[in-house]
């Protein structure tokens, strides 16, 4: 069994002034800014909307733990968020047998469109690779 990718759900970008930058996305490109509150006492977030897609804007300096983001600033410092059409299960268990660690999951998140299990790991430069299936979706 091989975990086949389909889809980008969603990208996160680091940015020096949430404001500015989210603005400018809005003017220049007519994204859709939304604020939203993930619960739990993590701080609020924003977001890009554009078609079926969003990219979250993080705060440079953004604390790690409330964040829950890469290891590094430069290679490394992405967070990908990629669908998938086998289930959590299949995913954790593929992952395993490549001998990948796997940083946490399945669990619950917010994608773009709804609802995701997630299934966490980092790639060879540290950055935090999502691999994620709708939760409504048929295996």
């Amino acid at each position: 069994m091989i975990v086949k990718v389909n889809a980008l759900d969603h990208i996160v970008i680091n940015v020096a002034d949430v404001a500015r930058s989210v603005e400018w996305y809005r003017m220049v490109l007519g994204m859709e800014v939304r604020v939203f509150d993930p619960g739990h006492g993590k701080p609020v977030r924003t977001s890009l909307m554009f078609g079926q897609q969003k990219i979250n804007v993080r705060p440079r300096g953004a604390d790690k733990v409330e964040w829950f983001t890469a290891d590094h600033e430069m290679p490394g410092s992405d967070d990908l968020c990629f669908l998938t059409s086998s289930t959590p299960e299949q995913v954790v268990t593929y992952l395993k047998a490549c001998g990948i660690a796997i940083e946490e999951g399945p669990v619950t998140k917010q994608g773009a469109r709804g609802a995701l299990r997630s299934v966490y790991c980092r790639d060879p430069d540290g950055s935090l690779i999502e691999i994620s299936s709708y939760e409504n979706a048929v295996a």
